[in-house]
C-alpha cells in the first residue's frame, strides 16, 4: 500500500523504537500518560472494569484528554502523534454510568430491523463521543452455531445473510462520515469464533474452506463494503491453527484477496497463545499480518522484542513499516490529526449522553426484539386494571437485563450500579399501579388476590469464557507449544462455566418452582424469559399460559411492559433456532422452534422461514 505523504513523513523519522511503540495497545491501568509519551506508544483502551473516577463521562474525557495530551507531545526528538483510545461499547456505552444500554444482538437479530441497528449505532457513537473517546470494538459479527457458547448473545444470528444484512449500517451509524461525529468501527473477531466445536469458547474452528466463506466471511464483506478501519483477530482456531499466527487468513485473505487496507488489531493478550517463548509469538504475530497488538500488561516487553527479532532478522521491517503505515493511515482517515483535544471537542460531555431521546430508541429495540413462544387462554395482552403478580429474580434487575459486558467485564447484578431507564417491574408498575412485586417467593393462597401473575426467570450475567455451557479441556493447537500457558482471559481450559445444562431446570430450578406453584393454583403465569442463548424449557413452556423470549433487553426494561399490556403487538422472530433437547448433555438434537417462529396476538403464527 502507497502512505500518503503525512504519513510516508511521520515513517521516514520514527526511529524503530517508536515504530514499535506505536503498535502497541496497553491497558490503562499498566500505563501512565508519561510513558505514552517518552515510549511513543499508539494506543491505550479500558478493559472491562476499567473505569475512572466515578465513572461519569466527565472522568473518561478527563482521562483521555491526559493521554492524548501526552501522545502529541512527543520525545527525544521524535513526533508526537495522537493516541487511539479504544473500548468495548458493544451494546450502547455499556461501560459508563448513565449509559444508554441496547439489547444485545441477539435480541436485535430477532427484531431483524436494519434501519433500527443504524440508528442505535448512531446513539451508541454519540455516547462515545460524550466520553472523549475513538474506537469501540464493535460490532461482532459472529455467526453462532451452538448455543453453549457464552458469547452467543453477541450474535445476531445463525443465519449468514442475517447478520450481513445488518453489518453495513453498524458501520456507518458507527463511523458516520469519518469525522467528527464518528468514532471508529471494529469487525471482530476473523474470523469463524461462532463456529468453533461444541461451542467452546477461543475453541476451534473444525471446517473446510469452503464452509469458511459460505457461513462466516459474509458479514465481513459487508462491513468492509461499508468502509469499516480495524478489524480484531479471533481467540479461536481454524482447524487447529490459532488465528493470531494465521498469515493466510490475516494477510492473504483479509489485507490480499479481499483488499483491507485498514489495521488489524490483536484481541486480549491473544498472541501469548502462540507460544511459550516471547520473542516466537511476537515475530509469528507480527509476520501474520497483525498490526496493532492488544499487550495490555506485558506492552513495553512488546517494544522490545519487536526491535530485538528486527534486528535478528526474524521480523523484515518492511513488515513493521506495512503496520505503521496502516496504523497512521487510519490515524489519518479518521481525523485524528486534525480534531482538538478530547475536553475541547463537539460532543465532549454532551447533554445528549443518556438523554431520553436515546433511551427511546433503545426501549424501541427492546419491544421489537421480544419473541412470543406460546400463548392460550387469552392471557395477553394484559389489562391495566388487572390485579398483577409479579415475581422471578429478574424482574426489578436493571443488571441482569443488561446481561455480560456491562459495567464490568462479566457484567453486575442489582440496580445500584446501572443508573437509569427501568426494570421490567418499573415499566409494569408503571402501565398497573395495582400490580405488587414478590420478589422473596409466591404469597399463599396467589389466586384468590390476583388474576395473573408476570415472572420474570433466566440467567444471571456473564460473558466469555464464564458463560460457556460445558465440562470440556482444551486442545493445543498445532501450531502453539504444548507448555503455552493460559492466557489472562477464560481460555477453552476454564474449569467455572455457566454451567453444563442447557436445561434451565436444573440451571436454575427455582423458576420452575415459582412457576408450578402458581399454575397450580390455576393462576395464568406469564413467563418472561431473560437470557442470552435459547434454553431448553420444556418444563416451563407447558406451565406458562404465556411464554416470551426477552434475551438481554438492556437499561429500558419498560419496553417488556410496553408490549405485554398491549400498546404494541410482538414483532420479533426468532433468528436463532430454539433446542428442545440438551446437546451438553448428548441427547439427540430436536429442535423446538424454528428461525422465524414467532407469534403475535393479531395472527395466530408467523411462517418460519
Amino acid at each position: 500500500m502507497n502512505p500518503s505523504p503525512r504519513v510516508a513523513s511521520l515513517l521516514s523519522r520514527l526511529s524503530l523504537p517508536r515504530k514499535a511503540a506505536q503498535m502497541v495497545q496497553a491497558e490503562r491501568l499498566h500505563i501512565t500518560p508519561e510513558q505514552v509519551r517518552d515510549f511513543g506508544v499508539g494506543s491505550v483502551l479500558s478493559g472491562g472494569g476499567s473505569l475512572p473516577g466515578d465513572n461519569r463521562p466527565a472522568d473518561w474525557v478527563e482521562l483521555n484528554d491526559t493521554y492524548w495530551a501526552a501522545s502529541v507531545e512527543g520525545a527525544d526528538g521524535q513526533p508526537g502523534i495522537p493516541i487511539l483510545y479504544g473500548v468495548d461499547a458493544i451494546h450502547g456505552h455499556n461501560n459508563v454510568r448513565g449509559a444508554t444500554v441496547f439489547p444485545h444482538h441477539i435480541g436485535l437479530g430477532a427484531a431483524n430491523d436494519p434501519e433500527l441497528m443504524e440508528r442505535i449505532a448512531r446513539v451508541t457513537a454519540r455516547e462515545v463521543l460524550a466520553t472523549g473517546l475513538d474506537w469501540t470494538f464493535a460490532p461482532t459479527l459472529a455467526v453462532a452455531g451452538d448455543c453453549r457458547w457464552g458469547r452467543t448473545y453477541e450474535s445476531l444470528s445463525e443465519v449468514p445473510d442475517v447478520v450481513a444484512l445488518h453489518a453495513a449500517g453498524i458501520v456507518r451509524g458507527l463511523q458516520a462520515d469519518l469525522g467528527e461525529d464518528g468514532v471508529l468501527a471494529c469487525a471482530k473477531h476473523w474470523v469463524g469464533d461462532g463456529g468453533t466445536a461444541e461451542g467452546v469458547d477461543q475453541g476451534d474452528m473444525v471446517a473446510d474452506e469452503t464452509q469458511l466463506r459460505h457461513t462466516h466471511l459474509p458479514p465481513y464483506l459487508k462491513a468492509l463494503d461499508a468502509g469499516v478501519l480495524t478489524v480484531m483477530v479471533s481467540l479461536s482456531s481454524w482447524n487447529g491453527d490459532l488465528c493470531h499466527a494465521h498469515r493466510y487468513l490475516i494477510t492473504d485473505l483479509l489485507k490480499g484477496e479481499l483488499g483491507f487496507a485498514g489495521l488489524v488489531v490483536s484481541d486480549w493478550n491473544g498472541i501469548l497463545r502462540i507460544s511459550n517463548d516471547f520473542g516466537e509469538a511476537v515475530a509469528s504475530s507480527v509476520n501474520a499480518g497483525i498490526d496493532l497488538f492488544m499487550v495490555p500488561e506485558q506492552w513495553e516487553r512488546f517494544v522490545a522484542e519487536v526491535v530485538r527479532q528486527v534486528e535478528a532478522g526474524a521480523i523484515d521491517e518492511a513488515r513493521v513499516d506495512d503496520a505503521l503505515a496502516r496504523i497512521l493511515g487510519v490515524k489519518e482517515t479518521c481525523g485524528l490529526f486534525e480534531r482538538p483535544r478530547p475536553a475541547a471537542r463537539k460532543w465532549a460531555n454532551h447533554a445528549s449522553f443518556g438523554s431520553a431521546e436515546h433511551r427511546g430508541v433503545a426501549r424501541e429495540a427492546v419491544r421489537k426484539s421480544l419473541v412470543l413462544l406460546k400463548h392460550a387462554g387469552g392471557v395477553l395482552p394484559l389489562r391495566r386494571d388487572a390485579r398483577i403478580l409479579v415475581a422471578g429474580r429478574n424482574a426489578h434487575d436493571r443488571g441482569a437485563l443488561c446481561g455480560g459486558f456491562t459495567i464490568e467485564w462479566q457484567g453486575v447484578e442489582g440496580n445500584d450500579r446501572v443508573q437509569g431507564g427501568t426494570s421490567i417491574w418499573e415499566g409494569i408498575r408503571a402501565f398497573a399501579p395495582g400490580a405488587e412485586l414478590h420478589a422473596s417467593g409466591v404469597p399463599p393462597a396467589a389466586a384468590r388476590h390476583f388474576d395473573a401473575a408476570i415472572i420474570v426467570i433466566g440467567e444471571r450475567p456473564y460473558s466469555e469464557g464464564h458463560g460457556d455451557i460445558r465440562s470440556w479441556t482444551r486442545p493445543v493447537a498445532r501450531n502453539s507449544d504444548e507448555a503455552a500457558p493460559e492466557p489472562p482471559i477464560p481460555g477453552p481450559g476454564l474449569l467455572h462455566p455457566y454451567g453444563d445444562t442447557l436445561r434451565l431446570a436444573r440451571l436454575h430450578p427455582e423458576d420452575l418452582a415459582t412457576i408450578r406453584a402458581l399454575a397450580a393454583q390455576d393462576l395464568p403465569v406469564v413467563a418472561v424469559l431473560v437470557s442470552g442463548r435459547p434454553l431448553v424449557i420444556e418444563d416451563e413452556l407447558e406451565a406458562s399460559a404465556a411464554f416470551v423470549a426477552a434475551w438481554l433487553p438492556g437499561s429500558e426494561g419498560a419496553g417488556v411492559a410496553d408490549v405485554l399490556f398491549g400498546d404494541y403487538d410482538f414483532e420479533g422472530r426468532l433468528a436463532h433456532s430454539w433446542p428442545a433437547n440438551d446437546p451438553a448433555r448428548r441427547e439427540p438434537a430436536e429442535t423446538r422452534f424454528p428461525v422465524g417462529y414467532g407469534l403475535t396476538l393479531r395472527a395466530p403464527l408467523a411462517a418460519a422461514s
